[in-house]
């Protein structure tokens, strides 16, 4: 993306001092944006945030998706909005499923009526692969704010609202990249769930670059998705003790409550209607009416050949791929330079 277009930008990001709005952060400040502000409710992550960057260009916002008047508050002069807050755990969506609804959905209805209040030229609402048949709490609320995010755009103006969709993101608060190096470093063994589970492997900057192509090519209600390679839960755990240069042993626990064998980032049916850009799949929303006979006589041929675009059907890697792989990220670097693995031995 042309760093031009950010010039005289005003861009919000939602949940903004996660990994997400971190990685955001850096590029869009080094791509010379006006100002970018940071929203969210934690105060000490966005003090922690201010002093790592130092750019009078990062604004800071103290507030809820869950306040509507405190968005909008935030969302006064924004010409961009990047809707990253969210309630992203499948265990404590699972065990408190009105949160989850609370922040993801009635959230993101907040976010989506201050925008087109405020008069904001762009939202991407970031979603997920658990969004698609969903079969726990959390993917069941991402949906939802999918469907949401869609049916508002029928009705948006000037006000362009469109989705993005990620599989698993390497090294992200919560995901397991960390869970593993850190049993790396304490000597204990890795736990895995199912040696046979199938996860995407995207980069935080590869969520970056997804949002940016989001920006410059959405239509009202599209979703996008980034292809990535995949890889078995195992062979990551593996490619990790490789990068470490330390042996520790692998336990199956067994599949957790809410968690499937593998992603799935496109559906069938979106399929049959999906664009291929190359790198990215468009899937443009649904532009049927309420003519029930469209959804219960009709039926589309091209839906029965379709297939799910999956972690188990995109392709796989091997150790020694995952491995190049891992050592590109910052997040393992910074633990290779300063972080010897000498406690767990």
């Amino acid at each position: 993306m042309d760093a031009d277009i950010l010039k005289d930008t005003v861009a919000l990001v939602t949940g903004g001092t996660g990994s997400f709005g971190t990685t955001i952060s850096k590029r869009f400040l080094a791509q010379g944006i006006k100002e970018l502000r940071i929203f969210s409710r934690d105060e000490k992550k966005q003090d922690d945030m201010r002093q790592a960057f130092h750019d009078n260009r990062l604004k800071f916002f103290l507030g809820d998706v869950r306040n509507e008047s405190s968005v909008r508050d935030a969302m006064r002069d924004v010409d961009l909005v990047f809707h990253a807050a969210a309630l992203k755990q499948v265990p404590s969506c699972e065990f408190h499923p009105m949160e989850a609804v609370r922040t993801n959905v009635l959230g993101a209805e907040n976010v989506l009526s201050a925008a087109l209040a405020c008069g904001v030229k762009s939202v991407i609402a970031l979603s997920t692969d658990k969004a698609v048949y969903p079969i726990n709490a959390m993917g069941m609320s991402k949906a939802l704010m999918e469907k949401l995010t869609v049916a508002k755009s029928r009705n948006a103006g000037m006000t362009t609202l469109c989705a993005t969709r990620y599989g698993n993101v390497m090294a992200s608060r919560g995901s397991v990249i960390p869970l593993f190096v850190r049993q790396l470093k304490e000597g204990k063994e890795i736990t895995i769930t199912d040696p046979e589970m199938t996860r995407f492997l995207m980069s935080l900057d590869d969520s970056v670059d997804l949002v940016l192509f989001a920006y410059k090519n959405a239509n009202q209600g599209d979703i996008f998705v980034q292809k990535a390679p995949a890889c078995t839960v195992e062979v990551l755990a593996k490619a990790l003790q490789i990068v470490f240069n330390k042996k520790v042993p692998i336990r199956i626990i067994g599949t957790r409550h809410g968690e499937k064998l593998y992603e799935s980032l496109v559906s069938r049916e979106e399929m049959a209607r999906a664009e291929d850009l190359g790198e990215f799949f468009r899937i443009p929303a649904d532009a049927r009416d309420l003519n029930y006979a469209k959804f219960f006589t009709d039926g589309e041929e091209k839906i029965s050949r379709s297939h799910d675009y999956t972690s188990h059907n995109t392709r796989q890697l091997n150790i020694d791929e995952v491995v190049a792989l891992l050592k590109k990220l910052d997040y393992i670097q910074e633990e290779l330079r300063g972080n010897s693995l000498e406690g767990g031995k």
